[in-house]
Order: C-alpha cells, then sequence, then structure tokens
C-alpha cells in the first residue's frame, strides 16, 4: 500500500520546495556544479547503515541505483539477521525532511522467499535488475538534476504481530551524481585569491603604495573568509549533504590538498617514526563510514564526489588495526574532511604543514629570483635603472621578511587548529614535536611582531602625537613589520592582538572539542558575535570600503555560526527546518563569495592595468602617505614636505636606520629620535618658525586633522652655527603667540642645509633614529 502526502497544505510545502530546489540548480549552475552533471540520470545509495540502536539487521555491502531512462532499478547487498519469523517492511523517502512517499511490503505477498520468513544468519541478495517503471511517477524530475540532494530511503522492519514491533531500521542516503563540492571552484578562488596578493607586492614595488595596501587588505580578508568556511567543514556537527559538499571546496585554505606520492611518503614518515597509519584505502570493500546525527548512525554523504570508492573509513587515532567485515566508523569534523579529500586521517596534519612548508619555500625562491632577475636587467638589458622596484633592489633582504611574516600570518589559522587538534589525535611522536614547534613557533613570531609594531607606535605618539609618523615613515619597518597593521587606521594600530585572539580561540575550540559538536557550535556563535560587534563599533580598516567589505564578512561568519549551532540538534528543529536551512547556508554563501570575488578581481585588474591606480581610492585619512617614502616625488605638496622633515629624509636619499633592531630601551630610542627629527633644518622661508615638525604630524588619534595647529613649545630651537642640534642639550623657546595662516607653507628649497655624510641605503632609513 503506497500513501502520497497530497493535502493542500502538503501541496503548499511541496510548491515552496519545488521553488527552493530551482534556486538551488540556478545557484549550483553558477558556482560550477552543471559541469558535473553524469552522462545518464540516476539516483541511488552505495551504502546503508543502522538507524537505531540493537538493531536486528545490519548491512555489509550495499548497491542500489534507479535509472529512469530505461526504469531499471539495480540492486545488491549482503547483511545478517538476527531476526525470526514474519515480518513488514516499511519504506519511507524523506527529501529534506519532508516525507514524499511511503510504502508497506509485506514480503510474503511479495512473494520474496529470501524473507518470508526471516531467519537468523547471512542475507545476500545477488546484483539483480527489476523493471522500476511503477515507481517512475512517484519520483519528480528535479529529482535527478539538484546537487547534493538530502534525501533518505529509510527502510523499518516490523515483527508481523499485533503492535508491528520495530526490531530493525535501515537508512540509506540518496545521491543523484550531482554535487557543488567541484575542483573548478577550488582552482578559481585560489587563483584569484592568489593574485590578490601577488599584485599587491607588485604594485607596492611600483611605488602605489595607497592601491597595494588596499588591494592586500581585500585579498587577505578574502582568504580569511575561505578559511572560515574551511573552519566550518571542521566543525564537528551533522552538516546537510549540499553544505558539507560546499565548504569542501575551501579545505585548501588549510593545506587539505590530495597529492598521491606525497600522501605515500607521509605514509612512511609515520610509520617510520613510531606512528600507526590507517590503511582505509586498502579495506573500502570490508567498511563502511558513518557520521553523528543525534545519537543514531548515519551513513556519510557524498560519496558520489569521490571517484571509484564505494565506502570509506577513517578511523580515530589509537584505533589502528584491522578491519572487520562490516564494521561501522564514526567520522566528524576534521576526520571527515580528510576522509571527503581521500587523505588518510594520520596524514591529514602532515599533509597541512607540508604545503605551508611548501609555499614558504617556493615564496622564498621566487623572490630570490625576481630580485637576481632585476640585477641581471640592469646589468646585461640596461633597464629597471628607474625608480620601478628600485627600493626592492636595494631592501630585498626586509622586504622578503616581511613577505615570510604575512605568509605565518595567513598560515596562522592552519596550523594552530591542526597542530592543536595533532595533540589530541597523535599520530606519531615525531608529527607532535613538529606540531609543538610549529605552533610555538608561529604563536612567538606574530606575538612577537605585534609587540614592535605596539612600541613604535607607542614611541611614535609620544614624541608626535601620531601613531601613524613612524610607523609609515621608516621603509623598513613598513616592509617588516606593516603587514600586521597597513590594513588598518592609524588609531587601531593594535587591531592586530584581537584578531590573533579571535583567530585562536577559534582554533581551540575547533582543535580540542572535536567529540563535542554543540560545545564548538556555541563557541563559535558566541566567539564570532563578540568580534562582530567589536569591529560593527571600532570599524579599524584603513577606510569606509574596506570596513564594509570585512565586516560584512564577519556578519556572514556569524550567521554560519548559528546554522551550524542549528544544525548540531541542540534544537531539535525538524527535519525539514534544518534540509531548508542547509540551502540556505548554500544560497547565502555561494553568492556572497562570487560577490567577493568579483570584487578582488575587478580591484586586482585595475590595479594592473592603470597608469596610476592610486586615482581609485581616497587618501588616508591618517595622511600616512605623507610619511611613505617615494622615490618619484619628495616635498611635492606641505603633507609631503611634512612627512620629510619628520622622518628626517634629504631629496638624494635618507639615513639607515632599521627601527626592528634599535636596543630596548626606551630613553634611548626617544634620545636617538629627537636627534633625528631635529636634525634636518627648515628651509629658510620657515626657519623663523617656533614649531617642530613632529608638532604637525598628526592629531592625537591619528586620523588627520592636520589643520589643527599645536600651540606648544618648541624643543628643538636651531642654532645658526650648526646643521643639527644635539637632543641631549634641547633648548627650548617661548611658544609663539601666532602662527601663519598657512601653517608650513611651500617647501620651496627643500633640503638645505642636509648633511650628506647620511645619505646611505634608504631601505634602512630609521624615522627619528640615527646610529
Amino acid at each position: 500500500m503506497a500513501t502520497h502526502l497530497g493535502s493542500p497544505p502538503s501541496r503548499r510545502l511541496s510548491s515552496a520546495l519545488m521553488r527552493l530546489f530551482n534556486i538551488l540548480a540556478f545557484i549550483s549552475f553558477i558556482t560550477g556544479s552543471a559541469g558535473a552533471i553524469p552522462k545518464e540520470k540516476m539516483i541511488g545509495s552505495q551504502s546503508l547503515s543502522a538507524c537505531m540502536d540493537k538493531s536486528q539487521f545490519t548491512v555489509s555491502q550495499f548497491d542500489v541505483t534507479y535509472t529512469p531512462n530505461n526504469s531499471t532499478l539495480q540492486y545488491s547487498f549482503d547483511g545478517t539477521s538476527s531476526i525470526e519469523g514474519n515480518v513488514f517492511i516499511k519504506l519511507e523517502i524523506i527529501v529534506y525532511g519532508y516525507v514524499g512517499y511511503t510504502k508497506e511490503i509485506n514480503p510474503c505477498a511479495e512473494k520474496f522467499a529470501s524473507l518470508c520468513p526471516m531467519r537468523a544468519g547471512p542475507v545476500s541478495l545477488p546484483p539483480a535488475a527489476i523493471n522500476a517503471s511503477a515507481f517512475a511517477g512517484n519520483i519528480p524530475g528535479i529529482a535527478f538534476t539538484v546537487p547534493d540532494i538530502d534525501g533518505i530511503a529509510r527502510i523499518t522492519i516490523e515483527l508481523a504481530d499485533d503492535n508491528k514491533t520495530p526490531v530493525a531500521c535501515l537508512e540509506a542516503e540518496l545521491s543523484n551524481g550531482q554535487t557543488v563540492h567541484q575542483n573548478a571552484v577550488s582552482w578559481v578562488t585560489a587563483i584569484i585569491a592568489g593574485s590578490g596578493l601577488a599584485t599587491s607586492a607588485i604594485t607596492s614595488g611600483l611605488g602605489h603604495s595607497n592601491t597595494a595596501a588596499h588591494v592586500a587588505a581585500n585579498a587577505l580578508s578574502l582568504f580569511g573568509y575561505f578559511q572560515s568556511q574551511a573552519m566550518c567543514a571542521f566543525v564537528a556537527v551533522k552538516l546537510p549533504p549540499v553544505v558539507r559538499s560546499w565548504t569542501q571546496n575551501f579545505v585548501w585554505s588549510m593545506g587539505v590538498i590530495r597529492i598521491g606520492f606525497m600522501q605515500n611518503v607521509l605514509h612512511w614518515y609515520i610509520q617510520a617514526t613510531g606512528g600507526s597509519p590507517d590503511l582505509l584505502f586498502q579495506n573500502l570493500d570490508r567498511v563502511n563510514v558513518q557520521i553523528m546525527k543525534r545519537g543514531l548512525q548515519m551513513t556519510s554523504r557524498a560519496l558520489e564526489a569521490v571517484e571509484g570508492v564505494k565506502s570509506y573509513l577513517t578511523k580515530r587515532a589509537g584505533d589502528q588495526g584491522t578491519y572487520n567485515q562490516g564494521e561501522f566508523i564514526d567520522v566528524t569534523g576534521i576526520s571527515r574532511t580528510a576522509f571527503l579529500s581521500r587523505i588518510e586521517q594520520t596524514n591529514l596534519f602532515m599533509t597541512g604543514l607540508g604545503f605551508f612548508i611548501s609555499f614558504v619555500v617556493l615564496v622564498v625562491l621566487l623572490v630570490v629570483g625576481f630580485k637576481f632577475g632585476l640585477e641581471l636587467c640592469v646589468k646585461k638589458l640596461r633597464i629597471a635603472k628607474g625608480s620601478k622596484f628600485a627600493e626592492f633592489r636595494k631592501g630585498w633582504k626586509i622586504v622578503l621578511k616581511g613577505i615570510l611574516y604575512r605568509i605565518v600570518l595567513i598560515g596562522f589559522p592552519q596550523l594552530t587548529i591542526l597542530c592543536l587538534w595533532e595533540f589530541t589525535v597523535r599520530d606519531s611522536p615525531a608529527a607532535i614535536v613538529l606540531a609543538l614547534i610549529f605552533f610555538l613557533v608561529s604563536l612567538a613570531l606574530l606575538s612577537w611582531a605585534s609587540y614592535k609594531v605596539i612600541r613604535l607606535a607607542q614611541h611614535s605618539i609620544n614624541m608626535h602625537k601620531s601613531p601613524v609618523v613612524i610607523l609609515y615613515s621608516d621603509p623598513a619597518s613598513l616592509n617588516r613589520w606593516g603587514f600586521l597593521y597597513v590594513q588598518f587606521k592609524g588609531s587601531c594600530y593594535y587591531w592586530i592582538i584581537p584578531l590573533l585572539a579571535y583567530i585562536l580561540i577559534k582554533s581551540i575550540f575547533i582543535a580540542f572539542a572535536q567529540s563535542k559538536g554543540s560545545v564548538q557550535s556555541v563557541a563559535l556563535v558566541l566567539v564570532e558575535g563578540v568580534y562582530l560587534v567589536a569591529v560593527s563599533y571600532f570599524r579599524p580598516w584603513m577606510d569606509r570600503k574596506v570596513n564594509v567589505f570585512n565586516i560584512s564578512i564577519c556578519v556572514i561568519n556569524f550567521i554560519n555560526a548559528i546554522l551550524l549551532m542549528i544544525f548540531s540538534g541542540i534544537f531539535k528543529e525538524p527535519g525539514l527546518v534544518r534540509g531548508v536551512l542547509g540551502v540556505v547556508f548554500f544560497v547565502m554563501n555561494a553568492i556572497f563569495a562570487l560577490v567577493l570575488l568579483i570584487l578582488v578581481l575587478v580591484a586586482t585588474i585595475y590595479a594592473l592595468i592603470s597608469k596610476n591606480p592610486d586615482t581609485r581610492y581616497q587618501p588616508m585619512r591618517d595622511d600616512r602617505a605623507s610619511f611613505i617614502k617615494s622615490t618619484e616625488m619628495v616635498g611635492s605638496t606641505e603633507l609631503d614636505a611634512l612627512g620629510a622633515t619628520a622622518r628626517g629624509e634629504h631629496k638624494s636619499g635618507y639615513n639607515t636606520r632599521d627601527l626592528g633592531d634599535e636596543d630596548d630601551s626606551s630613553a634611548a630610542v626617544s634620545q636617538r629620535s629627537q636627534e633625528y627629527a631635529a636634525g634636518v633644518p627648515l628651509p629658510q622661508s620657515q626657519a623663523p618658525s617656533q614649531y617642530a615638525p613632529s608638532q604637525y604630524a598628526g592629531s592625537t588619534n591619528g586620523e588627520g586633522d592636520y589643520e589643527k595647529r599645536y600651540h606648544s613649545p618648541n624643543p628643538y630651537q636651531q642654532q645658526p652655527d650648526r646643521p643639527f642640534l644635539s637632543a641631549a642639550t634641547p633648548t627650548r623657546s617661548a611658544p609663539s603667540p601666532t602662527h601663519s595662516p598657512r601653517g608650513f607653507g611651500e617647501f620651496q628649497n627643500y633640503g638645505g642645509g642636509y648633511n650628506q655624510n647620511q645619505n646611505s641605503q634608504r631601505w634602512q632609513v630609521g624615522a627619528g633614529y640615527d646610529h
């Protein structure tokens, strides 16, 4: 007896689901899943699992496929039964939590000899095919085209008694061969994010600092969003199939990339260093993979996305050994990601670490190669002698240090999650040692760099009433530490500390709470919520557009965390709600990712083809451009002259000093800063002024209130017989009662009286420091 839900409310619900399916199919076409349409429409399942405790019927091998073109149903399975007597079989088809079809089967009436009556022992149905044209009308055509359909075929076996006592329950997740997990999506997202970072480096070398800062900030934020998507895949909750497949597109950002020979090397390494590597790919015909769902077992979805595999297993550390025939193993969170990526769980940490190290080595080789390539062009082809990349050629080692620091910052979420997780799974003693070293080193490097930035900013505030003067006036420090603060406005130079804390707290919960998905989801909601409130209040990024870009990402991350909490089942939501929210998760993130990719791509292309890309962006309100040394234009405006004077530059060069190498004496630093700031006299037109240049460097909050004048005494009064005044004996003069209405005026004879002996490597100049 077949039953179809046809009441008016059900019809309205079915119509709403149909519209939702249409949207899902359209979005999946945009993201590239349409290219994965199989040659022949089909729907089926390749695994069957128990869905009740103490089920008296288990299946070790299951395969069923329905092909609508010829209305053929092919099936086979092997199982074990402990049921004795006549039974009834109830079949339910559940799509997105909506029970669309039910049928009760009497095996004796249908003349199923092996099931009438059922006997304890092995039960086997050899591969067979039957004509299923009678069922064709019960399956809507869209079921064959919607990617990652959330469909379940549930079989309940009941005793043929008055109470119809259920004795077994089996579930098979349905698949139509369509999925939003596409390699093309991973490649496109990686190329666009990488091209944005590369373009920022190129434009910076060409002298377009404003463009480089904006492109780098957006590219880093885009990469961070991709890592947040991968973190959703790492969370140990039961994800709807479409969410599971979508987030799998971004695990590359965490270094989870499968390369065959690399897996063989890592398998040997784990074994050689005292570990017990998993051998799941050698036991594919013996085991089934399951994920947890509210205490019940459920066969893992998305097997169709893995070519040639019928069932997988991912074992938890410490469970290595032989696999029993028909064994069910639970996978969730990071283990699920390894399983879907076709990576042994014991190889996952080393895979991520290996790609991080490989990327560092590749970048070092590219930078060194580029440096020697430029030198070769200068010597052999007599090009690149101008300002293009001139500063890079002189200070390429400092630039390389800054790039390496930036890579550590980009890889910090990856390193923290995988290293901390390795402490819980313990693949091998050597892997644990590597995890400890890389975690501590990355955390120490970023902490030290953050400390240096805050220290320099505090000196700048004490000396110049603004943090941006020293942070941006010294190229050496800007190239070494600038990755931590250039994307933020001057008054929020410290925001790298909340950002690192935000990443670290998320990583701790994801890594250590893999057995508690609900704890992970609730913690992520709290962390994302607090961070969203903080960034909405402070708006720390460099300008309005970048703030909108990043705050939008924080909003989406917060919504994703709420959806993950719902998927964890703590609200006991109906299956239909969960299925619909899974589609919402995919649609929302697919559209948002597409918008971000377009924005970054447009900015990247414009930066490469435009002769002066800086015209696309408004000057920063914190006046940082006034203090960034330009090899093409010095002192062309009042603010340029102000910045040049503050850092003690001359038209022909400037002093060598790396702010990252100064001693730890605050008094010594301040003394050197005063000496250097006082070392460049003003032009004759400004000589009578009683105001030190540092007093005009900016407002106390660094927000570019450069029209404001500070009527404070000048501690650096020049002596007529000396080009420089030693800061050891500063002479203070009374404040002038008046000042020029134009402030500094025009710097006509810039650099008069400059000591030419101080002209050396400009990439090592110190803002307010000397030897």
